[in-house]
């Protein structure tokens, strides 16, 4: 017994359309794929914040604390480098501006943190501040 299949033009057009057509990768100038990846750790005494920014220069980061708010921002800059007869045909390089704010279940001590950048991971120490332990209200 054969089986009866509806034919539809449209789905073989498509699908032979795509074969081939999009041979190299393409990207939209304003796309990028820059992203940084956050990890947090939480001990008695302080928060630590582990952020992976690969390729960006330590002068291009920027952390800012605000009470129990943290925002990390860095930017990766485009390097101008022209050789004479040699023209760029296909680049997966990412540049531009990446950032991350979030906030901490407890307030942070600001001048106390202490920010280190090595291998492409920042790493953030950010002391808790003393005067922030939980207080129980009776209820009357």
């Amino acid at each position: 017994m054969a089986n009866i299949t509806r034919y539809d033009p449209f789905e073989d057009f498509f699908k032979d359309f795509g074969k081939g057509f999009w041979v190299r990768p393409y990207a939209f100038p304003a796309e990028t794929n820059l992203e940084m990846k956050i990890d947090v750790k939480e001990d008695d005494k302080s928060f630590t914040v582990k952020a992976d920014i690969p390729g960006v220069k330590k002068e291009d980061i920027q952390v800012d604390i605000e009470d129990d708010r943290v925002s990390v921002r860095a930017e990766m800059k485009k390097e101008k480098e022209e050789k004479k007869g040699e023209k760029v045909v296909y680049s997966e390089r990412a540049y531009g501006m990446v950032s991350r704010s979030f906030s901490l279940p407890a307030s942070v001590e600001a001048k106390d943190a202490k920010a280190e950048y090595k291998d492409g991971v920042l790493n953030l120490t950010l002391p808790k501040k003393g005067n922030g332990a939980a207080k129980r209200v009776a209820v009357s």
